[in-house]
């Protein structure tokens, strides 16, 4: 689910701006979507993945890839029209918390790319590729046969080996060419790496006074033979580059974008006199294949499916296959690892096998199973659903599962009723925290580009977490009984 928020997130924010709505109306209702539909499967969010380990550890079988499926798509059913309709309790005059990296993407590069031979295919015309975009790029010129037609009319044919400018910011421009199939500022000559671990990166740089770039250009500086290095993009703060970049006289206070081998940019950049930007994450002129992790992901949930292997092997595996492959590379791993999270679950787990061994578990579940003596099986369920979710928001949802499926367990045993059923309530419970921005990482992403407050969760996420209780729990009564 966060992987699929994370998709999803700047299409909204687009749509957002191209529309005149509110990036407040719809960033939290794709938050908590995303914490619904990662109900449906094993894989689909951590709880799962964490109560079906604990099943297997008590009960002798974890669950399997599709049990969550009856309850975790009904819910996610109902909590799409909830959301529909409930949306509008939202603020709408609040603005998103810019940073460093909004403002760095302000900057409108200019690019160039290049229509291959036997180039037949995609958008053709220039108001095309200008839709392609979503009106966030532009042609600005048109290089054909040496010759530079500036502003091309809109239905002006683009021809295979013609030379297309294109103005954007540099996300943007990154994805227009790969949709438009065009070939980035030369493509076929590569960068030399040094090893064959060594990372290929892109950076911004501003031109000092003094640099010896002023005046200049990448052409004349040969910038790929002496430094190992491409210019891919010039931006120019309060004018447009009609030029193409490599042939473009450039001046002090340029924004380049240059792409280099990483042993051999900060030489160069001292060298250049350019002075590196924050560091942000800019893929333009990366290549990368489009199909290979998807055709990881698909074969892993197949074994995991079929049970040929389990899940903690199965996604390793896929990791692994990521980075070996080259579809990302390895600066990207470690920085998709949550630190914090990872160190709690870590720190999490010797506590739950603590609690199991030294009788912590049987203390604790005398205690609920106690306290739930006079309330019916319907009613223990809908209370450790609860629990878990008001206990998400201060341990994180796995932890929580750690902590209240061995408790859930024993609580069944207690009362003569299914674990199988408290469990599921359990995970439901601790996947679906929508009250807080902290208990879990969806919510996290969208507090920022949302402009939310703290209170905001609780304004949409109040009445949707009492429906999620109140459905989840005749649901998973429905599908598993708690009867014995």
């Amino acid at each position: 689910n966060v992987g699929a928020l994370a998709i999803m997130m700047p299409v909204a924010q687009q749509l957002a701006r191209r529309t005149g709505t509110a990036p407040s109306r719809l960033l939290m209702p794709m938050s908590f979507a995303s914490l619904l539909g990662g109900l449906v499967t094993l894989v689909g969010t951590s709880p799962n993945i964490i109560v079906s380990e604990v099943r297997a550890e008590t009960l002798g079988k974890p669950f399997a890839m599709y049990d969550f499926a009856p309850v975790g798509l009904s819910l996610t059913l109902l909590g799409l029209a909830f959301l529909a309709l409930a949306y509008r309790v939202l603020p709408t005059a609040r603005t998103a918390k810019g940073d460093l990296t909004e403002a760095l993407q302000a900057n409108a590069f200019t690019t160039e790319a290049h229509a291959p031979e036997g180039w037949s295919h995609g958008p053709r015309r220039v108001a095309q590729i200008h839709a392609a975009a979503g009106g966030e790029a532009q042609v600005v010129a048109l290089e054909r046969d040496g010759k530079r037609r500036k502003n091309p009319h809109p239905n002006t044919l683009v021809k295979a080996g013609d030379v297309v400018l294109l103005e954007g910011e540099a996300a943007v421009l990154h994805k227009l060419i790969a949709d438009c199939k065009l070939e980035p500022h030369r493509a076929d000559q590569p960068l030399e790496r040094r090893s064959a671990s060594e990372e290929v990166r892109s950076i911004e740089a501003v031109v000092g006074g003094t640099s010896s770039l002023v005046g200049a250009s990448a052409e004349r500086l040969d910038l790929q033979t002496r430094f190992n290095i491409k210019l891919l993009a010039v931006a120019r703060p309060g004018r447009r580059v009609i030029e193409r970049p490599g042939r473009t006289a450039i001046r002090a206070g340029d924004v380049l974008l240059l792409r280099g081998a990483e042993s051999d940019l900060p030489k160069a950049l001292t060298e250049l006199g350019a002075m590196p930007l924050a560091e942000r994450k800019v893929e333009l002129g990366a290549r990368r294949p489009t199909w290979l992790p998807a055709a990881i992901l698909a074969a892993v949930m197949v074994l995991v499916a079929l049970k040929l292997l389990p899940i903690a092997i199965a996604f390793t595996l896929a990791a692994l296959l990521m980075v070996l492959l080259r579809t990302i590379p390895m600066r990207e791993a470690y920085g998709a690892l949550d630190g914090p999270v990872l160190v709690l679950i870590a720190a999490l787990i010797p506590v739950s096998e603590a609690l199991q061994r030294t009788g912590g578990v049987t203390l604790l579940s005398n205690l609920f199973s106690e306290a739930f003596q006079a309330v019916p099986p319907m009613g223990v369920l809908a209370l450790l659903m609860t629990t878990a979710m008001l206990a998400a928001p201060f341990l994180h949802n796995a932890p929580t599962v750690l902590v209240l499926g061995p408790v859930a367990v024993g609580v069944a045993r207690h009362l003569g009723v299914s674990p199988d059923p408290l469990l599921m309530g359990v995970a439901v419970g601790a996947g679906c925290d929508f009250l807080t921005p902290v208990g879990h990482q969806c919510n996290t992403l969208v507090l920022g580009p949302g402009g939310y407050k703290f209170r905001d969760y609780a304004r949409l996420g109040a009445p949707l977490s009492v429906m999620v209780i109140a459905a989840g729990t005749l649901l998973i009564a429905f599908f598993w009984p708690l009867g014995r």
